[in-house]
């Protein structure tokens, strides 16, 4: 009965989803702003852990990215002002998702150009192949060929 409930308590807390690594102190009194804080937290990059959100992160520069956010709440600012504050502070990298503008069009455009490139090179290499009768089937033998090939393949039954 022991190993099957402490199986159970295994399973469930493989099974159960990450938990957020907000800290009961930092939740904000007012719902509505929690809510946001929470939304924008999700929204930028802890840069000690590269791909983990803040609201995800235990990193202590997680934890002060998540006050600041909320600091900025409680002053009054909206959703883009604190996105805006933070980039300034720190740089497009602190958004997860980076914004669809001049200096990042390098960034949204590559992964399109490099899948349309690579499939017009695979088109024009079969084009290519097909024109050059890579395709055909091989010539038949010649009498010398068929004769080294029977040779070959009596020797063979032979040693089997």
């Amino acid at each position: 009965m022991r190993r099957m409930m402490a199986a159970f308590v295994a399973l469930m807390l493989l099974a159960s989803p990450a938990a957020h690594a907000v800290q009961p102190d930092e939740i904000m009194s007012d719902p509505v702003k929690e809510g946001r804080a929470r939304e924008l937290s999700r929204e930028l990059r802890c840069m000690v852990c590269q791909n983990q959100s803040i609201d995800d992160s235990d990193a202590p520069l997680a934890r002060d990215l998540r006050l600041l956010v909320r600091e900025r709440i409680a002053a009054g600012d909206s959703n883009s002002q604190v996105l805006d504050f933070l980039v300034a502070r720190y740089g497009e990298f602190v958004l997860l998702k980076p914004r669809f503008e001049r200096q990042n069009l390098l960034l949204w455009l590559l992964g399109p150009v490099l899948l349309i490139g690579g499939g017009l090179a695979l088109w024009l290499q079969i084009r290519r192949r097909a024109r050059s009768g890579a395709d055909l089937p091989a010539p038949p033998l010649s009498p010398e060929e068929k004769a080294r090939l029977a040779s070959l393949m009596s020797d063979d039954a032979k040693s089997s």
